[in-house]
């Protein structure tokens, strides 16, 4: 038996999650983060309750932060025409820097050991010892009975193993600040569209907003700054440049995250289980990325309650991955391509404000179903 049985490399919702769980059923767990606790990531921070009776049952909700509740969905197009609609199912606003911690200290309770400023080189699986090598950035090569990967929307490590995905170069930058707004509704969850991308805003923890943009590469190559880029393309939604205007600003400089995509991925690849954004990253207009990762940790953790032999693991995660996010990355994917531009994405605003029919379907599509 390997001392670590398990390495999880990255830290993030999944790898947290799926770590306590399978620490939890009494397995030797260690997760490698590149960075160390507590720290922002780029993310929409608002999390569908699809997996909120899950946290609770896990004692994994975090009751001391008193997430916002949010029931209330705004769409505009980039002119400004909006539709709202309810949120059946709903959600809660909570920041990555404090949910991933609370996480962390839930997996430090169960016994989860942690190597924290520590960036992965590569992974290698020697198929002749059925073993994993994980080597470190301190030249440290960690043996393993399995990997998981959890690191995240891009990597050093999809190039290391070659994934087809990252041949490619995203047109997308990711932005995400908090900010304080004045009579801002905090039962809604926004999203704006804009030419180019989209903005959304939710309330988090401390009566503070999380504002976050999926921006284009090259309009921010053209505009010359972050600044420019907002006044020159973002700030022709109406909403949007409300939104910035009456703003407090609550950081020096935002977090941004380059070349997001939304390729399609593979749950096992190098006989690596991969979770959350490394399996497949749903687009922000659908959200729910927060509660995808959630729940891939959830079905990572019952295939290994379920199987021992890799292989065995390996399948059953696959299948169950396929079941229930397959189609809906695909979904967002092609909703994705609605909006972002002026006319399409008034047709579309337009559609869903005259059809409450086709707004809940799409809600209720794009939300999932609470897991079991």
């Amino acid at each position: 038996m390997f001392e670590n049985e398990i390495i999880i490399v990255g830290g993030g919702l999944s790898g947290l999650t799926a770590a306590y769980l399978l620490a939890r059923q009494g397995k030797s767990v260690l997760v490698i983060e590149k960075k160390a606790y507590p720290f922002h990531r780029v993310c929409g921070e608002y999390v569908s309750n699809e997996v909120k009776d899950f946290l609770i049952r896990e004692d994994l909700f975090p009751y001391a932060y008193d997430p916002p509740h949010i029931d209330q969905f705004r769409l505009s197009a980039v002119n400004g025409m909006h539709a709202d609609f309810p949120l059946d199912l709903g959600g809660f606003g909570i920041s990555r820097y404090v949910l991933d911690y609370h996480f962390y200290q839930k997996c430090l309770e169960n016994g989860v050991r942690f190597l924290q400023k520590t960036q992965v080189t590569d992974i290698q699986y020697v198929a002749e010892k059925r073993h994993f090598l994980v080597q470190t950035d301190d030249g440290t090569s960690l043996p393993a009975a399995f990997v998981l990967g959890a690191y995240g929307k891009r990597s050093k490590i999809d190039k290391k193993l070659n994934r087809s995905f990252i041949q490619k170069r995203s047109p997308y930058v990711g932005i995400k600040y908090h900010v304080a707004i004045e009579g801002m509704d905090d039962r809604t969850v926004a999203l704006h569209n804009y030419k180019g991308g989209y903005l959304g805003v939710n309330k988090v923890e401390n009566g503070q907003f999380n504002l976050c943009y999926l921006g284009s590469r090259e309009q921010l190559k053209t505009a010359g700054s972050i600044g420019a880029m907002e006044e020159r393309y973002l700030y022709e939604n109406p909403h949007i440049r409300e939104l910035f205007e009456n703003a407090h600003f609550l950081w020096e400089r935002p977090e941004v995250i380059n070349e997001i995509s939304f390729a399609t991925k593979r749950p096992v690849e190098n006989q690596i289980l991969m979770l959350g954004d490394a399996a497949g990253m749903i687009t922000p207009l659908c959200g729910n990325g927060m509660a995808i990762a959630i729940h891939t940790a959830k079905l990572v953790a019952d295939a290994f309650q379920e199987n021992q032999r890799l292989e065995e693991i390996q399948e059953a995660y696959q299948k169950n991955w396929n079941r229930y996010f397959q189609g809906r990355l695909k979904l967002g994917r092609q909703i994705q391509q609605l909006f972002g531009a002026p006319l399409v994405s008034s047709l579309a605003v337009n559609l869903l404000k005259r059809s409450a029919y086709v707004s809940r379907l799409l809600i209720r599509q794009t939300h999932g179903t609470p897991i079991q």
